[in-house]
């Protein structure tokens, strides 16, 4: 049964970020909406109706399928004028910002409700101009109470419409697609921080006797249930090593887990299925793709093709704040049983090298921009102040400011430039 569930969340999980997911589920809504109209019919709910206002009457049948025609005609120029929309939205990001942002900016939820609203109208529309049609004494059956839901849904979408334009022209700005990554990846990693705080900080036995075990699928892991991992510790008496980092890509028959004991191929099957696997990357799952979807905005921003050092100085001061928390997090994540010991261990990125990799292509691409340098070194400079659970981090920030200030005193040309350069390190060293 957790087998099947677990199948079904991670279908779930991987169909939620598609574009036609909520619009699919609106549009099974207006077919579902129409049929409780045309069952309402039946009662004389267009007669009440009349009784309210004889003005929601329509007396002609053709008048009837005129309007509906009209509207739903119109509904679908809106409906392609948008998707249009979005496509020029998808494809001006994925020149100007980063392609990994792409999957954030399909799955918002704003957009889909728009086009779901749009396209279970239309449906709701097309149900209702069916059932205008003679009765068995030959006059027709006009469903006045449908047709004014039709007006109303009608009006709706006009109201989605104007929002939609909104929401548009301010999801294509870069400092709004900035806000949303960090936000993301800041509630993400704040998350990590309080479960680590429950847990008690314990040492994993060394692995390095255990049995490995290989992946069956090829993807991007994205997420494991560790409840359900819990469980099989538990009923097994084992204990579990994940070995890739999440957001990592695995190939097919590569070495993702190793377990205390050898263990049979039905119980490796099920540790593995709580495996969630996905060809995207998304930051609700993984901080990291926070960090590297910021860190790749700043440097497609220098780049000559684009040339906007202020929004890399932007993306340099969202990377200064996510940091900051980063230094409150531990190194190791171990998971542990309610007998405090230690079943599962998490492999994760290190402060060091998270940090290395992330100041590499700024140190590269911006070394002869003193504008960015100044603000690298003022970011160094912060943390260096911030509380800390290791004081490996710290140190691992002044390594990072060395390698910064030995690239660019190699770059800088100017006496001033160098002065100030200089002068910076100095309050860092």
């Amino acid at each position: 049964m957790k087998y099947l569930f677990n199948k079904l969340y991670s279908f779930f999980n991987t169909i939620k970020g598609k574009i036609a997911f909520y619009p699919t589920l609106l549009a099974v809504g207006g077919l579902i909406l129409s049929l409780i109209s045309l069952s309402l019919e039946n009662t004389g709910i267009s007669e009440w109706l009349t009784s309210i206002y004889d003005g929601f009457i329509i007396d002609s049948s053709d008048t009837a399928r005129t309007i509906l025609s009209y509207l739903t005609g119109g509904l679908i120029s809106l409906m392609v004028f948008s998707f249009s929309m979005v496509m020029v939205l998808l494809n001006q990001a994925s020149s100007n910002y980063s392609p990994r942002v792409l999957p954030g900016l399909i799955s918002n939820k704003n957009h889909q409700y728009v086009l779901g609203i749009y396209l279970g109208t239309i449906i709701y529309n097309v149900f209702i101009t069916i059932a205008i049609k003679a009765s068995e004494n030959n006059e027709m059956r006009i469903p006045s109470f449908s047709i004014f839901i039709t007006v109303l849904l009608t009006v709706l979408c006009l109201g989605a419409f104007i929002y939609f334009i909104h929401s548009i022209s301010q999801s294509i700005q870069v400092n709004n697609i900035l806000t949303n990554e960090y936000k993301k990846a800041k509630t993400r990693l704040k998350d990590i921080i309080e479960i680590q705080k429950n847990e008690k900080e314990l040492d994993f036995p060394d692995t390095g006797n255990w049995s490995s075990y290989q992946s069956k699928k090829t993807g991007y892991f994205q997420n494991v249930s560790i409840d359900n991992l819990k469980e099989i510790c538990k009923e097994n008496d084992i204990q579990i090593s994940i070995l890739p980092i999440k957001g990592s890509f695995i190939a097919e028959n590569s070495t993702i887990i190793k377990v205390s004991k050898s263990i049979d191929e039905e119980l490796v099957l099920k540790i593995l299925s709580n495996f969630n696997f996905a060809e995207g990357e998304f930051v609700e799952d993984n901080y990291l793709l926070g960090f590297k979807h910021i860190a790749e905005i700043g440097i497609r921003a220098i780049s000559p093709a684009v040339n906007d050092p202020s929004t890399t100085i932007n993306t340099i001061d969202y990377l200064t704040d996510l940091l900051a928390l980063r230094l409150l997090k531990k190194e190791d994540e171990v998971v542990s049983l309610e007998d405090h010991q230690p079943c599962i261990w998490l492999s994760t990125i290190y402060f060091e090298e998270l940090l290395y990799q992330i100041i590499l292509p700024y140190r590269t691409y911006c070394k002869n921009d003193f504008s960015c340098v100044q603000k690298l070194l003022l970011m160094f400079s912060f943390l260096l102040q911030q509380k800390t659970v290791s004081q490996k981090y710290h140190e691992s920030i002044k390594k990072e400011a060395n390698n910064l200030y030995e690239d660019v005193k190699h770059s800088l040309k100017n006496e001033r430039d160098l002065e100030r350069l200089e002068a910076m390190y100095q309050q860092i060293a």
